[in-house]
């Protein structure tokens, strides 16, 4: 990452002058996928007692030797091997500059571990020690009988204790503000004043560390009042996001709205520009204005808050929930009320639909249970068992939200969101300018990319997926082919979930 960051920096003036158009290469990425679908094919084999390739000796060093073919190959679809050599020529000596650079980090990689996996005495591992003192203080003030052993990093009370350990030293929080807040700055840079806006990069740093103390003060204190389950699943696990997604958020809005930061953006000259109101002399408001005068389109809200608000409640719905999700009718409250908020927008957009929609929804239906077909058993998941320990009215309602968020809000949210936007904003800035119908073939495999990591475990399902919604949406230039096929997938999964009781589908 640090050779790839140096290449892009000390490189881009000159590569920004030898723009040329990247023609995708097809057969290299249906080749990409041969390799990838192999080295699939032999891992589910073996864990299901079916060795294709040894376990030891030259098994290993196939499946190695294929998976880095398929990861060149993709490579070399997205960018040809001669434009490639070409820009390493044009950039000279950046490329050894770059090398040089990723080599020295891979180095320092192992002292800068001594900052969290030394001893207690050492003088290494000062985030953890000062992550348990500090929590310690502050547990002080509402927990008498606060219990801390300095040796083993232990804190608690005798009701329950946990370990401050490498983890919880905040410098992944730390690091993860730090990569943002440079990003953000870099992309904004003719937006912003420096050195001023550098002021912002460790105000953002000790805000996360302070979020990091908190947390694990509440979480501790969450443990102590009688429920360690949400404690140390829920909280612990999506507390630290919910943090981080606060800084970078504030951060944002500072760069863009302290006056001491941004550059003063240019008013409209024309003697009918409303300045005094906020309104420019064709109606748009100062914002819409200004996003377009840096290239963006101000409908990006309308396309990304509906998903932003069902991640947002699911950041809160498991924070507060333990091994199961009680909360989960949240997302759809939020998704709703986000999509009422700019349904003038999608009045705009054609909804309507063909038979290219129902057919992708129950392609993707199947491949999505491929998997369970090939185990003949479901999943091992604790949904099913925390649903039973529910009333019968409770479990009802709980399923209805959760059935109607997979087929209403959801598909609509994520299309809007992957599809909508980030397929056309790979394509262009003013996205909203990009027809549904002149998709290119590499924004569409980005967006299915993402769209399938964001589904975990499932991610290769969801990459395909994502490619099949995009490809329906493609066919007739429109959106609501994409929607309904998701939401049909959904659907079907949904009863597919129901009836069979394989819970680990959702």
């Amino acid at each position: 990452m640090v050779a790839f960051a140096v290449f892009l920096g000390l490189g881009h003036s000159k590569l920004k002058r030898q723009q040329e158009p990247l023609p995708f290469g097809g057969w290299l990425f249906a080749a990409h996928l041969v390799c990838m679908g192999a080295v699939t094919f032999v891992n589910l084999a073996a864990l299901h007692g079916n060795a294709v390739l040894p376990d030891a000796g030259a098994g290993p060093v196939i499946l190695s030797a294929v998976l880095l073919l398929g990861i060149a190959l993709l490579a070399l679809a997205c960018v040809p091997l001669k434009v490639l050599i070409g820009a390493i020529r044009t950039t000279s000596p950046t490329w050894l500059y770059a090398c040089l650079a990723g080599t020295v980090a891979w180095f320092l990689r192992i002292p800068s571990h001594s900052l969290w996996i030394t001893s207690f005495s050492a003088h290494g591992n000062f985030l953890q020690i000062a992550a348990f003192r500090s929590v310690h203080a502050v547990l002080r003030i509402f927990l008498p009988d606060i219990i801390g052993d300095a040796a083993a990093f232990t804190l608690g009370t005798p009701r329950f204790t946990v370990g401050i350990l490498a983890g919880c030293s905040g410098v992944e929080g730390l690091g993860l503000v730090l990569v943002f807040t440079i990003i953000w700055l870099w992309y904004f840079r003719k937006e912003n004043r420096f050195p001023q806006a550098l002021l912002l990069i460790p105000c953002a740093l000790a805000c996360i560390w302070l979020f990091n103390i908190l947390r694990l003060a509440a979480l501790i204190l969450i443990g102590n009042a009688g429920a360690p389950e949400v404690a140390m699943v829920g909280f612990h696990s999506h507390a630290g996001w919910i943090a981080f997604t606060i800084v970078a958020l504030a951060f944002s809005l500072a760069t863009q709205k302290l006056s001491w930061v941004r550059k003063t953006p240019p008013r409209d000259s024309s003697p009918a520009g409303n300045t005094a109101s906020g309104e420019t002399s064709q109606g748009t408001s100062a914002p819409e204005e200004l996003d377009r005068a840096r290239g963006e389109s101000p409908a990006t809200a309308a396309y990304l808050v509906p998903f932003l608000a069902i991640l947002g409640a699911s950041f809160l719905s498991k924070a507060a929930s333990g091994t199961f999700e009680w909360l989960y009718p949240l997302r759809f409250v939020a998704a709703v009320i986000a999509i009422w908020a700019f349904r003038s927008d999608y009045k705009k957009l054609n909804w309507r639909f063909g038979w290219v929609a129902p057919v992708a929804g129950v392609a993707i239906f199947l491949v999505w249970i491929a998997p369970a077909w090939w185990a003949h058993e479901p999943a091992a998941s604790t949904l099913g068992s925390a649903l039973a320990a529910l009333s019968p009215s409770a479990r009802v309602v709980w399923l209805a939200f959760r059935v109607a968020a997979a087929v209403i809000t959801v598909p609509i949210a994520e299309e809007l969101a992957f599809r909508g936007y980030l397929l056309r904003r790979l394509i262009r800035r003013d996205f909203d300018a990009v027809p549904f119908s002149q998709l290119t073939i590499l924004s569409i495999g980005l967006s299915s990319v993402a769209f399938g990591l964001m589904h975990g475990q499932h991610w290769m399902a969801g990459i395909v997926a994502g490619l099949a919604y995009a490809l329906a949406m493609k066919w007739r230039g429109r959106i609501g082919d994409a929607v309904v096929a998701h939401a049909i997938s959904n659907l079907m999964l949904a009863a597919w979930v129901l009836a069979r009781g394989d819970w680990a589908k959702w």
